[in-house]
């Protein structure tokens, strides 16, 4: 079945009573949100539950979408476990619109991609290498990053936060970093560089911070809420008839640009502030029991 005829089935006059006729699309943050937790960033995980939900969510005509920071390295692991419609990688600044064909060297560029399958929101490296250059020169000790195809240049070990990732050592130096287009600046400021980061930040760039400790600079255009818009544009959807789970500060906009924003139980306080409703926190499979009652009940054989 194709995206287009799921949407159409899942419109349709004849589905349970008790469904939410108005709901479409699901769209769903990863970590903290449809994830369960870990000692490790590595060792965050989907449950079989969580998975069988959302196949069964599909196979009743709605459409799935899963918008998260990670990039395709740590991200397509889940995508290709989930039957998704889209896939919003980086926190917009790459999106897939056609995950059951895509594999780890066409998202990162090695192999090129149909016409139409990406769309990539991102920003020149030099601009980049130029950006890291200035905040170095202001707080020589920062830890800052440039994330591009899947390959972090960076002043420091990445291995610090993550055990997988592929990185490389630099000083930003002109022809240090390849070119081409990247997805975003990552910064890791201390305490008491915070304040002074804040007044650096180029006016080219907005700052998204995940989970109160890395910064990213990215393009005005790359972010959850505009890769949101993008998908429902592609998937004729109003944005009306979407749902959008969350539980961290970068997925406020999203969730108040979605028909419905579900925080999960575990949100920062901001999120569940601002939530249309809230689901069992992640640990407890709160997206897939939000789904199962409200959009499944009665949809089993």
């Amino acid at each position: 079945m194709t995206a287009a005829e799921r949407a159409g089935r899942a419109n349709r006059t004849d589905q349970p009573q008790n469904s939410r006729d108005d709901v479409r699309l699901v769209v769903a943050d990863l970590d903290g949100t449809l994830l369960h937790g870990g000692a490790t960033f590595e060792e965050r995980y989907i449950t079989d539950r969580s998975v069988e939900t959302i196949e069964r969510l599909h196979d009743a005509g709605y459409l799935f979408a899963i918008a998260t920071a990670r990039p395709v390295s740590t991200g397509l692991a889940f995508a290709d476990r989930l039957p998704a419609d889209a896939v919003i990688y980086l926190n917009g600044a790459l999106i897939d619109f056609d995950p059951a064909h895509s594999d780890f060297d066409l998202l990162t560029g090695a192999r090129p991609a149909a016409e139409g399958h990406l769309e990539k929101i991102g920003f020149p490296s030099s601009r980049a290498c130029e950006v890291c250059r200035g905040f170095l020169r202001e707080l020589p000790g920062l830890k800052v990053g440039i994330v591009m195809d899947d390959v972090r240049y960076t002043n420091f070990d990445v291995s610090v936060y993550w055990k997988t990732q592929t990185w490389r050592l630099t000083d930003f130096a002109d022809g240090d970093v390849p070119d081409g287009i990247a997805d975003k600046i990552i910064v890791f400021p201390d305490a008491e560089q915070w304040k002074a980061l804040e007044t650096l930040v180029p006016d080219d760039f907005d700052v998204h911070i995940s989970e109160g400790t890395m910064w990213m600079l990215m393009s005005p255009l790359a972010n959850k809420e505009h890769a949101l818009r993008i998908v429902c544009g592609r998937l004729g959807v109003p944005l009306a008839q979407t749902v959008a789970f969350g539980d961290d500060v970068i997925d406020i906009a999203m969730m108040r640009e979605a028909g419905l924003g579900v925080a999960v139980a575990n949100a920062n306080p901001d999120v569940l502030a601002i939530a249309d409703e809230t689901c069992p926190a992640n640990d407890d499979d709160g997206v897939a029991r939000w789904i199962e009652e409200r959009l499944l009940s009665g949809t089993r054989d």
